[in-house]
């Protein structure tokens, strides 16, 4: 994997967007429980890619790769709790939503990918 790539780069921006929802369900919403879960996982999206970009195998990278999806998977609850329970708009949720849908597709190919080629 290169250093610069786009589920990098699009799992950074995430993380960003993630810390400014949490920084604003903390402040304006004073929701404290279900925003520190949201935080960490996340932002532990891009530190898990980031963790699989210095793999030391194939399978190292793969692994971390997996992680970083079922984080994805665990924000996507997250924001579905947050909205049911009224802490986020549907727009908010939506928007967010879209983009741990993204990563997860993009992370998804990769481990079909690599899981071929591991086996070939």
């Amino acid at each position: 994997m290169k250093s610069e790539n786009v589920v990098q780069q699009k799992s950074f921006d995430f993380a960003i967007r993630i810390v400014n929802v949490y920084k604003y369900l903390q402040t304006e919403k004073k929701e404290f429980v279900i925003s520190k879960q949201l935080l960490r996982s996340g932002t532990s999206i891009g530190a898990n890619i980031e963790e699989s970009i210095g793999g030391q195998s194939e399978k190292d990278f793969l692994s971390k790769v997996a992680i970083a999806y079922k984080e994805a998977r665990e924000t996507m609850y997250w924001l579905r709790l947050l909205l049911a329970a009224g802490y986020l708009t549907n727009e908010q949720s939506e928007s967010l939503k879209l983009d741990a849908e993204e990563i997860c597709r993009i992370l998804g190919k990769i481990q079909i990918t690599l899981k071929k080629k591991l086996h070939n």
